[in-house]
């Protein structure tokens, strides 16, 4: 007999969360999804009433399932705005089902949508990049040059917030990485809150506390079309190692990812330090060196 939901302790249970002990029914689990969002958001000081926010959207499950979250969060701030960014990448047979995917869940909810390139923005597509000579995993390429277009687009649309939507896998994975690499500089900008600094739109993650496997779940249950087909690049990215450790450890420890990313956390505020403002001599965009690592990135392909 399946035994019933924890929580409302009337309908069956569909979905067992080890970390927490909780057994939850559909209605009660999509529930905690979207309380999770807004309690991160409320917890890190996220939002404003008059916030204007963009949201990279790529079209997957993730970013959709934030799309919906905070379109019904600024329907109750009349003061707020809320932007859709999708970046193309320019990866053929991959990119285009996802913006597909984005445009559609943006015209269901009427947000506006923008969408910008790294051929318009850097001179090269993402297949052009993996084609050329490199030193580099393609993923590193990606990464930097996503950052940067998504920066440059929210702050031409004078957005106040760009909100990502990473989730609870992404930040513990991204905080064991650096800690294999040795970089305390990355590791102290792990706030999901983001912080206000000269030349960036304040980069937020209202979705961080929100397992993979959950996510995957959420989607499924709420009927979000999502693109399911990985990155044909992915698979240099070093991050694949990290999520397979941290999958393992989950498995035999649940809760191993909640403890990575809240010690990630309580680390970050004593790592940080304040870098000498300065900018790129080539493109003028903020950096801690005289040539910022896109231009780096870049100049290393010509």
């Amino acid at each position: 007999m399946t035994p019933p939901c924890t929580r409302c302790r009337k309908e069956p249970s569909i979905y067992h969360r080890p970390y927490s002990g909780e057994r939850l029914c559909t209605n009660c689990f999509t529930a905690t999804i979207r309380e999770k969002v807004r309690n991160t958001i409320a917890r890190h000081d996220m939002l404003d009433h008059d916030s204007r926010v963009a949201l990279g959207l790529s079209g997957g499950k993730d970013s959709i399932a934030l799309l919906e979250i905070l379109h019904t969060l600024q329907q109750n701030h009349p003061h707020s705005t809320l932007t859709a960014i999708s970046i193309d990448e320019g990866v053929g047979g991959y990119r285009d089902e996802a913006l597909r995917l984005a445009t559609q869940a943006t015209q269901k909810l009427g947000v506006e949508h923008r969408i910008t390139s790294f051929k318009e923005l850097f001179g090269y597509t993402m297949d052009e990049i993996a084609a050329a000579p490199r030193e580099l995993h393609a993923c590193t390429y990606c990464g930097v040059l996503r950052r940067r277009a998504l920066n440059t687009a929210a702050r031409d649309i004078d957005a106040d917030r760009l909100a990502t939507a990473h989730n609870l896998d992404d930040m513990a994975q991204t905080a064991l990485l650096n800690i294999l690499r040795g970089d305390t500089n990355r590791l102290a900008q792990i706030d999901p809150g983001g912080r206000a600094l000269p030349g960036f739109v304040r980069r937020i993650k209202p979705y961080a506390e929100i397992p993979e496997r959950e996510s995957t779940l959420y989607a499924y249950l709420t009927g979000i079309p999502f693109q399911a087909t990985p990155c044909p690049y992915a698979d240099e990215a070093m991050r694949n190692d990290a999520r397979d450790i941290l999958n393992r450890l989950e498995h035999k420890r649940p809760g191993t990812k909640h403890t990575v990313y809240r010690t990630a956390l309580k680390l970050a505020p004593s790592l940080q330090t304040r870098e000498p403002p300065t900018n790129c001599v080539t493109c003028g965009e903020p950096s801690p060196d005289t040539l910022c690592r896109v231009c780096t990135l870049l100049q290393g392909l010509s």
